[in-house]
């Protein structure tokens, strides 16, 4: 998730345009997503990527690093949670509630680690102890106020830090495992 250096992922009217993606951090990420097992969103993330990126690549003008997006986001295995979307296209299937089971279940399955996009979505992952790995990308900027990295929970969940990285940009990335996962016990 990028987030702010004082923990907010937009802004408080859902402004990103602080998020400081250059070519470095977009093959970064292009590198790891590619190998994703799929996307979980909720509604308004998923909403906000099906207005670019299924044709960004169309775009005679397109960074390569775009162009690689696009097609790993259309190919890409996607569910949806929404309680009122009625329809999802772009290899997207929506899904109504979080159930630990099924998502137990999808973890269980091969092909590749599962990524999260949603502020309500990982503060409700969080809740059901569904989170075994953290990907923080700081961005150099406080913002001040807007929607938080994850919303106020009771879960405390013990964390041991396995990456880090310093982009050109001043990104920095924090990538953390639980505990548990890391040393095998969960």
């Amino acid at each position: 998730m990028s987030v702010s250096v004082d923990g907010y992922m937009e802004g408080p009217n859902g402004e990103i345009d602080w998020h400081l993606v250059d070519d470095e951090l977009f093959r970064h990420m292009n590198g790891w997503l590619v190998q994703a097992g799929g996307f979980l969103d909720g509604r308004v993330t998923y909403e906000l990527m099906a207005t670019y990126w299924p044709t960004a690549d169309h775009d005679p003008g397109a960074a390569p690093t775009i162009v690689e997006f696009a097609r790993i986001w259309r190919a890409m295995p996607k569910l949806v949670y929404s309680r009122t979307l009625e329809q999802a296209d772009w290899n997207a299937t929506i899904v109504r509630d979080v159930v630990p089971e099924e998502v137990l279940a999808l973890k269980a399955q091969p092909g590749g680690d599962l990524v999260l996009g949603g502020a309500d979505l990982a503060s409700a992952f969080v809740c059901h102890d569904l989170v075994d790995e953290y990907r923080l990308y700081v961005h150099p900027v406080v913002i001040g106020r807007g929607t938080p990295m994850l919303r106020p929970s009771d879960a405390k969940v013990a964390l041991r830090l396995v990456e880090t990285h310093a982009f050109s940009n001043g990104v920095v990335l924090l990538r953390y495992e639980r505990q548990e996962v890391a040393s095998g016990t969960r």
